[in-house]
């Protein structure tokens, strides 16, 4: 694809583009990226234990030509990540979802539509050129949800993303004290907070104020984004009236249980999702990489896993492939890259993982993505994980 961007030269490394996009964003925007849920702790510790797996490197290895192609339900990517479901992504920056869009097309990677996204379902399939995957939440009017699902297929959709991690929304300090809140209400704390960001809020104003476009298109046309609406109702029947209803690929998203992740499969769903939503939801919960090794375990080699939540490098991804995923999602990265330097830091970001990747890929002695396991961890940060 000619996809003409010039990578930032502001960018160097994930911590830049997080100084960057504090700066240009206002901060009711940024704390909404940046923040957890709680006490603000476990995004944090998802990515401190990341750091904490030690890799060991393999020498007289002949590495000169690495590949990090992969093959996840039966989809054949240049990567072995992609972009996780975001709601409201273009509060980062107008166009964001675009952006995403075009990129994983660059890439070929799959980009994954929130339902509650700031770009239609079938924008966002056009733009991706059919790189899309789709994401939902089940909230209290399921009709709502088989209108979607219909709606997806007819557009060509063949992935649907299940999120089963937040039945209630859990508390988020920094939100609460910016008050942010959708729809927005804009008071003389957040109209200074805006003024004092003239760039944003100028792209912004042109553009028009991020909506939640799949609600604002539906059928009725009256359906309304309620941030907070509870979805505390979802059970194990919901899970099979969901499979009934969608024939193309399932993947349930929020899995931090090995049990849970067992009946999922048994359930007849495709693949799951090793998450703790990036420490957005349960504030007391492990860090999603301490989970994964165990899950790995119980369900079984041949089982899809897909992980995300504190996934801020190459070498992060490297890592919890080792422990048992087969395929990464990102999210805040892409998020603080666009919101340091639009399609420009983002192409930056994207670049940076990739080469950081590949470089260590072929530090521990491999050439192929597909060949990482657990004898690329140092010894002893491996003897404790039950994987």
């Amino acid at each position: 694809m000619n996809y003409n961007i010039q990578p930032s030269t502001k960018i160097h490394t994930i911590d830049d583009a997080i100084k960057l996009s504090k700066k240009r964003l206002p901060k009711l925007v940024f704390d909404f990226i940046d923040g957890a849920s709680g006490d603000d702790k476990l995004a944090e510790i998802n990515s401190s234990a990341l750091n904490q797996i030690r890799l060991e490197p393999k020498v007289f290895k002949n590495v000169e030509n690495r590949t990090l192609k992969k093959t996840i339900l039966d989809f054949d990517f240049d990567l072995p990540f992609g972009f996780a479901p975001m709601g409201m992504t273009n509060l980062s920056w107008p166009e964001a979802d675009k952006m995403f869009a075009k990129e994983s097309v660059y890439n070929n990677i799959p980009t994954c539509v929130s339902m509650a996204s700031s770009t239609t379902l079938e924008n966002m399939y056009e733009y991706s050129e059919g790189h899309s995957w789709m994401q939902i939440y089940i909230f209290q009017d399921e009709e709502f949800i088989m209108e979607l699902l219909e709606r997806a297929k007819n557009i060509g959709y063949k992935v649907l993303i299940l999120t089963v991690d937040v039945p209630i929304l859990s508390r988020r300090a920094r939100d609460d004290r910016n008050g942010f809140s959708y729809p927005f209400k804009i008071g003389p704390k957040q109209f200074l907070d805006f003024a004092l960001h003239p760039h944003w809020s100028l792209k912004t104003l042109l553009k028009g104020a991020p909506r939640p476009m799949n609600y604002v298109t539906s059928s009725s046309g009256k359906q309304i984004f309620r941030r907070k609406e509870s979805r505390g109702a979802t059970d194990w029947n919901t899970l099979q009236r969901i499979r009934d209803a969608w024939k193309g690929k399932l993947i349930i998203k929020g899995i931090m249980n090995s049990e849970d992740a067992i009946k999922i499969k048994d359930s007849g769903a495709d693949a799951i999702q090793v998450s703790n939503h990036g420490g957005r939801q349960l504030d007391s919960a492990t860090a999603a990489i301490n989970a994964l090794p165990n899950i790995r375990k119980k369900i079984g080699k041949e089982f899809p896993i897909i992980f995300d939540s504190g996934i801020r490098s190459g070498s992060d991804i490297l890592r919890a492939l080792a422990f048992g995923a087969d395929f990464i999602m990102l999210g805040r990265p892409l998020m603080y890259a666009v919101g340091a330097d639009g399609a420009r830091g983002l192409r930056r970001i994207i670049n940076l993982i990739k080469e950081e990747l590949s470089t260590n890929l072929g530090l521990v002695g491999l050439t192929n993505i597909n060949d990482v396991n657990h004898k690329i961890i140092a010894e002893k940060y491996f003897k404790d994980i039950k994987y």
